[in-house]
């Protein structure tokens, strides 16, 4: 059997807790799921794609406009 993710959500996220997005580090793969549907499925995405995006998000990737 597996390891099982460990699901940690933003401290931004305040003290209610169930409108947050949750992410676990699993191997080489960033699962993310929505903590409303905790039980369903979740989003795999690789490390890197998750750094990337990361990146992205926080204006420090580099542009892809030319």
């Amino acid at each position: 059997m597996g390891t099982s993710p460990v699901w940690r959500k933003s401290t931004y996220s305040g003290s209610s807790g169930d409108d947050c997005v949750e992410i676990a580090h699993l191997d080489t793969r960033v699962h993310v799921r929505d903590s409303k549907g905790a039980t369903e499925s979740d989003l795999v995405v690789s490390s890197s794609a998750w750094a990337d995006f990361l990146n992205h998000v926080a204006g420090t990737a580099p542009s892809q406009h030319t």
